[in-house]
């Protein structure tokens, strides 16, 4: 089983992704819903900082992508940043991370990052990319501290196109956030994965497999 799958198992076992109605943060109706909030305990954290780690390892090894460190944005990011890194020691890569304050500090050790300083080829680490705003500003910081931004990781991406019914944008959040940073975004796993998960023989998947056709249908509407 692939890894997207195996996260996609265990995002449903940990119930952080989860079938039904939902209204969105953009005000759409949306028939399935991942909350990263789920991943609240040590041993699920633990579990999906190897996730994060295995991706990145594995677009390394295929030259997708080339990191010297990890940086977090807060909030998400910061936990999620430092549990990759302890992933990554684990798997035999020992890499430096940092994260950035919502509001500079001028007391203390100062400033607005907080860990390693960001030099090199540094990766984002965070749980999605809905309009991409979070992610640029933490491009432009490691710019700005004379790093290069090197890639974004994800956990889903959901390959959603923004905007209004009537006025989509004619390409997902993702590949504009691409475009227009130059930055790569690599994910854990996406919506046709979990098409592909609702569609397998995964004893998980089949309670889930009668929302099939709303995601298809969702995805038909508002995928790019």
């Amino acid at each position: 089983m692939s890894v997207a799958m195996q996260f996609l198992e265990f995002a449903l076992e940990s119930g952080a992704l989860s079938f039904g109605d939902f209204t969105a943060k953009s005000g759409r109706k949306t028939p399935y819903f991942f909350d990263a909030g789920r991943f609240d305990r040590g041993s699920t954290l633990g579990r999906l900082a190897r996730f994060y780690a295995q991706t990145l390892l594995a677009a390394r090894a295929a030259g997708r992508i080339r990191f010297d460190m990890l940086f977090g944005p807060a909030y998400k990011g910061i936990v999620l940043a430092a549990g990759t890194a302890v992933a990554l020691a684990e798997l035999g890569l020992d890499v430096p991370y940092s994260y950035n304050r919502k509001e500079r500090k001028d007391h203390g050790e100062g400033g607005e990052v907080v860990g390693a300083p960001l030099r090199g080829r540094v990766v984002i680490v965070d749980d999605v990319i809905t309009e991409g705003g979070a992610k640029r500003e933490a491009v432009e910081l490691i710019a700005k501290n004379g790093a290069q931004p090197a890639g974004v990781v994800i956990m889903l991406d959901r390959m959603e196109r923004v905007g209004s019914d009537g006025a989509l944008s004619p390409q997902s959040a993702v590949r504009t956030f691409e475009q227009t940073t130059g930055v790569p975004v690599i994910s854990i796993a996406t919506v046709e994965d979990l098409i592909g998960f609702l569609r397998s023989d995964s004893p998980l998947a089949t309670p889930a497999r009668p929302h099939l056709p709303s995601i298809q249908a969702y995805r038909e509407r508002y995928g790019a």
